[in-house]
């Protein structure tokens, strides 16, 4: 932990948190760290339903999502099962299930112990959300405003703040401002090359970074980025007629993840006082999982569950009119963009196994 203000940065390969749905596991917080909340941002890997009520084609709330949860339901969650957030949650014995701040009837407990105000398909670039038509990481932070106001009218300012201070704050973005906006629609590749684009989304992490921490955060998990180029759209779109994985892409996302440290590292020379921000690196133990699928128990990892596996998500995904795996646990992907149950808990155990001493949780 640096002295300046103990912004880490920490190159071990890990990805998205997510954890196991089973016993609370080993890992779990203990009482001199123990986590109040779990406060989340970013976009379809921890939205659990955000985008539900909103005019976006970008939406989860329809099956085949969710058919692996109680009761079937489609809440809005990316997945066929929980998604990270919800996985953070359980394994710090904080909650089973993180709700997302739009659209839900929170309850006291709700609001204590922290919502989700991800939006899938949003992302650093400005332009990215106006495009998918979703929630910008700038109105994530508005609507954290409004939830800090609804906490202070239920347990007042004292307590309140004891719960921020004692919260874990995750932000996970910038998937879709590579593989989306740059390089399927493409509108930013005509002004940009990759390496000024990079550019472009380190100032809006940077804002990001530092609004969440004025507000008051004091543990933060910030997510790098995944081998993009070995989602299965990714395959499809850029990987040839063989789909392999889109090296092009891959290369974008390695020279992100590479500055986005470089960012913290200056953030801490510069901002004593910061909170303890600990950056994960997501990208080799998906690439491992997608190269090396049956050391964990994968058959498929180049398809995802729904359809064809080669392109079908949110809309296109849709269980009125696309097949499904018959065993979703072989697989990598549920859709062609985002990981299975499974998946995600074979990261997470990754995760809590190489960062928990960082995040102080």
């Amino acid at each position: 932990m640096t002295p300046a203000g103990h912004w880490q940065v920490v190159p071990v390969a890990a990805v998205v948190v997510a954890l196991a749905m089973a016993a609370t596991p080993a890992w779990c917080g203990t009482m001199e760290n123990k986590v109040t909340a779990v406060i989340v941002f970013g976009d379809s890997i921890v939205d659990p339903g955000n985008n539900n009520d909103i005019r976006t084609g970008v939406k989860a709330n329809h099956a085949p999502y969710g058919k692996d949860l109680a009761g079937h339901v489609a809440t809005g969650r990316f997945s066929n099962g929980l998604i990270p957030s919800d996985f953070i949650a359980q394994g710090l014995n904080v909650k089973q299930l993180v709700p997302a701040y739009l659209g839900v009837q929170h309850t006291p407990e709700d609001l204590r112990t922290g919502v989700s105000f991800a939006s899938a398909a949003t992302g650093f670039d400005p332009l990215t959300p106006v495009i998918a038509r979703v929630i910008s990481m700038e109105q994530q932070l508005v609507y954290y405003d409004e939830y800090r106001s609804k906490l202070v009218g239920i347990v007042g300012e004292g307590e309140t703040k004891q719960i921020i201070d004692g919260a874990l704050f995750v932000v996970c973005a910038g998937t879709d401002d590579i593989a989306n906006t740059y390089y399927t629609i493409p509108v930013r590749s005509v002004e940009y090359d990759i390496p000024s684009y990079v550019d472009l989304l380190l100032v809006g992490v940077e804002s990001f970074l530092r609004n969440v921490s004025m507000r008051g955060a004091k543990r933060i998990g910030f997510v790098g980025l995944p081998p993009i180029g070995c989602l299965p759209s990714q395959r499809t779109l850029g990987g040839g007629l063989h789909r392999s994985c889109a090296l092009e892409r891959n290369a974008a996302a390695q020279l992100y993840n590479t500055k986005v440290q470089e960012l913290i590292r200056e953030l801490g020379k510069d901002m004593v006082g910061f909170p303890t921000l600990v950056y994960i690196d997501i990208y080799n133990v998906v690439q491992d999982l997608v190269d090396h699928g049956e050391r964990y128990g994968f058959k498929e990892t180049t398809l995802g569950c729904c359809g064809t596996g080669t392109i079908e998500v949110s809309t296109r995904c849709d269980a009125r009119f696309d097949s499904v795996c018959d065993d979703v646990s072989q697989h990598v992907f549920f859709d062609s963009y985002h990981p299975t149950q499974p998946a995600y808990k074979v990261i997470v155990d990754y995760i809590f196994d190489h960062y928990r001493q960082f995040l102080r949780v």
